[in-house]
């Protein structure tokens, strides 16, 4: 029986430190989701990492999301994360250094906002916290359900000091491999060591280790066994090396010389694989940990040896004073040499004693191993939980800002002829003049365009409850058109609801997912995103088989806006870095000094190309896919503005093939102008060239005007726009397609004019 299968529905989260992070903790964390995940599905067990300042990390997959230590935006992004990804519980591995503000006070702020059971796994007690320290932990114990210890000292610790209740706290081992307790020699062959007594010392150096104590026991132990070898195993605390270099390894490599012990100590200055690791202390005879300070609660160098059979001197600090009791150890005072020297001597000559601690000390590991603290903790989940729903009542989930604005001399908002167009099933696709036609039914296309307009209103405070009915529908639409069997939207459906295709196009799904990363990245509805984050990411993985340009960049649109609200997702950054590479790859492929474009031919939401290369080039700190994106848009726009000055998209007519002498003029597409609006936005974000907002005036003319007929193509009557430019007319009718073109540009129209709405704080964060 596998130990999940216990709870096998269960989806767990951890939150800390996390490989190849060279910290404990983050060690401590993979083994810990790596056992619990054993058996079960992996994306059920995610990881939230927190990364140190400075530093970057190429995390595994199952790191899901990524924290800046300091920055505590992300904390609440982590939170908001969580919360819409399902997580039964939030494991939360706790030591007051890896989380950032005074005391890691800024952990708070994500445990605030997280509703969810919380076990918390606590690395370190503190027996005389600070006023700040005090705060911040009673903050930690308020906001978990349980408390993990891995003594029975921190059980004491946490009802004497911080009056936790004893139905909050669990003890819990920290794990271990499961090591085969075997002859010291048989790994020592591998090290050329066989015969020779080996001590070992491992973990990250750093001062309070107490080492130097050891080094200077070692000329009485060498003294009674010549060809005793010390192992001093493990890198310099990276912590220490950037505040003070190698100084301190250095100082133990001097004392080492001084007391003519070179032929007796073995440095090996590295961070081990676990493999590694345990064949280091399967070498081993004895463990040496002489740690300098007694408020240790936990101690993972010591579970491992202890567990691996191993007879272990060490001073007093509070985990090795339980661990060892009884004479399952050897304890020695603190800063004393002259006692290690003596307890080693004594163990390396006696060797019934040394077996026999080496067995009771092996038999008591057992529990320790992974698998048996994977099943402690899956037993601590399900009481966490049990615990949260009696003792909760729920906490509020953040919702995004409003921003506002207005302009006299824009046109007035008009939802009559969008209203008219959408149902309880979704937004109709076509019009006859203003009436919807029922005949060519429904599409995802356009109930995705429904949803991103709709979002982008939640931000102009257009509070209208018509808008929320056709919100509604339009994302009950898109839930209707994902097949979770294929993983894919179907496209059309018919006026009575009969889906009229298996799946549907790349393009649909893309436009699809831009609706969803909108709905995440805009809505103020908590449902809403809720929902909206788990079907984009059920609905992102097939992208990365498409072959479909625009799809790439749709997803890329619906991936920035996605990423609004969460940035630190990891699989997110990681699907926008790809897919912004494929199109970069394919300008570089296609395009000449006179053709700078990906394909041999414009056809089609042409700007939304080097839209989406602006955005991952600007967002992924990459200047050559940026400029590229801005070269492509620049000549794009350049060719679609008339010698007489106003714009001329490009028409769908014939559209413009590489080698022709000039593109279609007719017919020209709403849909056209509203790519080239939204990608000179993010031009001018991107580079701030005064030029972009220009083009984006123009553009915007166009609507109203400002085109090669002087014609409106928006009818201020019904709030609707006509579909298209023509050589000598518009097209009357006003289908879906046209109406959300028109009204998502005046949209950005109207956020572009608070500079600070997409400009500033909030929107250069993002």
């Amino acid at each position: 029986m596998s130990i999940f299968s216990s709870s096998k529905q269960m989806k767990v989260a951890f939150l800390g430190d996390y490989v190849p992070r060279k910290c404990g903790i983050a060690t401590f964390t993979a083994d810990l989701r790596n056992a619990v995940a054993a058996g079960g599905a992996t994306d059920a067990f995610p990881v939230v990492a927190v990364t140190d300042p400075g530093r970057t990390y190429a995390y595994p997959p199952e790191v899901r999301f990524e924290i800046p230590q300091n920055d505590v935006p992300s904390y609440v992004r982590a939170a908001d994360f969580l919360n819409v990804s399902h997580i039964d519980v939030l494991c939360v591995q706790h030591e007051f250094g890896i989380y950032g503000g005074e005391a890691g006070a800024h952990l708070i702020a994500l445990l605030r906002r997280a509703y969810m059971p919380t076990v918390t796994t606590l690395h370190t007690i503190l027996e005389k916290p600070n006023a700040v320290q005090a705060r911040v932990f009673s903050e930690l114990v308020g906001y978990s359900d349980l408390l993990v210890t891995m003594a029975e000292k921190g059980r004491q610790m946490l009802q004497t000091i911080y009056g936790v209740p004893p139905e909050k706290i669990v003890v819990i081992p920290h794990g271990i491999p499961d090591m085969p307790f075997v002859d010291p020699n048989f790994y020592k062959d591998q090290f050329g060591l066989v015969g020779r007594p080996v001590l070992l010392t491992f973990g990250l150096l750093s001062p309070d280790k107490g080492i130097e104590y050891a080094i200077e026991a070692l000329p009485a132990i060498v003294e009674k066994n010549p060809g005793v070898l010390y192992i001093i195993l493990g890198a310099t605390h990276p912590n220490l090396v950037r505040e003070q270099g190698e100084t301190y390894r250095l100082s133990l490599e001097r004392q080492v010389r001084r007391l003519g012990m070179e032929e007796h100590v073995m440095f090996v200055n590295r961070y081990v694989t676990t493999q590694e690791l345990c064949e280091f202390i399967g070498a081993a005879d004895i463990y040496l940990t002489p740690y300098l300070n007694e408020a240790q609660i936990t101690s993972g160098t010591l579970a491992y040896c202890f567990g691996a059979g191993k007879v272990v001197i060490s001073t007093p600090y509070w985990h090795a004073a339980e661990l060892l009791a009884d004479g399952r150890g050897i304890l020695v005072n603190f800063g004393d040499s002259a006692g290690i020297a003596e307890a080693v001597n004594t163990i390396l000559a006696d060797e019934p004693r040394r077996l026999a601690m080496r067995k009771e000390a092996y038999m008591l590991g057992r529990s320790m191993i992974w698998s048996q603290v994977a099943r402690a903790y899956l037993e601590a989940f399900e009481k966490a939980t049990v615990s949260f729903i009696e003792n909760r009542t729920g906490r509020k989930v953040r919702v995004a800002a409003t921003l506002s604005s207005s302009r006299s001399d824009l046109p007035p908002w008009r939802f009559d002829h969008l209203d008219r167009m959408t149902d309880s099933t979704g937004t109709f696709q076509h019009a006859a003049f203003s009436l919807p036609w029922f005949d060519h039914g429904y599409c995802t296309d356009d109930n995705a365009r429904t949803l991103i307009l709709t979002c982008m209103l939640e931000q102009l405070d257009e509070p209208e409850p018509v808008l929320v009915r056709i919100q509604t529908a339009a994302a009950a639409f898109l839930h209707h058109a994902f097949d979770p069997k294929t993983g894919r939207f179907r496209n059309f459906m018919s006026f009575d609801r009969r889906w009229l295709e298996e799946t549907g196009s790349e393009d649909c799904h893309g436009r699809a997912l831009w609706g969803l990363g909108t709905a995440v990245g805009r809505t103020r509805r908590p449902g809403l995103k809720a929902w909206a984050a788990a079907s984009f990411e059920k609905a992102l993985p097939v992208v990365a088989e498409f072959t479909s340009p625009r799809a790439w960049a749709f997803t890329i649109l619906g991936l920035h806006e996605y990423l609004r609200t969460f940035e630190g997702d990891l699989l997110a950054n990681r699907m926008r870095a790809q897919l912004g590479e494929r199109l970069f790859n394919l300008f570089k492929e296609h395009r000449t000094p006179d053709w700078p474009w990906c394909e041999e031919i414009l056809s089609y939401e042409n700007a939304r190309l080097p839209e989406a290369l602006i955005m991952t080039g600007r967002w992924t700190n990459n200047p050559q896919m940026l400029e590229c994106g801005l070269e492509s848009l620049r000549w794009l726009m350049e060719n679609q503005i008339s010698p007489a000055g106003h714009f001329r998209p490009i028409g769908s007519n014939g559209f413009w093939r590489k080698g022709q002498e000039e593109p279609a003029r007719f017919d020209q597409q709403p849909i056209e102008t509203a790519a080239a609006i939204s990608a000179c936005l993010e031009a001018f974000a991107a580079s701030g060239d005064g030029i972009w907002r220009k083009y984006v005036e123009t553009a915007f003319d166009w609507f109203l005007g400002g085109n090669d007929l002087g014609i409106s193509l928006y009818d201020p009557g019904s709030g609707g726009c006509f579909d298209g430019l023509q050589e000598s007319r518009v097209n009357q009718n006003q289908g879906a397609e046209s109406t959300l073109a028109f009204l998502i540009s005046l949209a950005h129209m109207h956020l572009q004019l608070d500079v600070t709405a997409i400009f500033g704080p909030e929107a250069t964060a993002r």
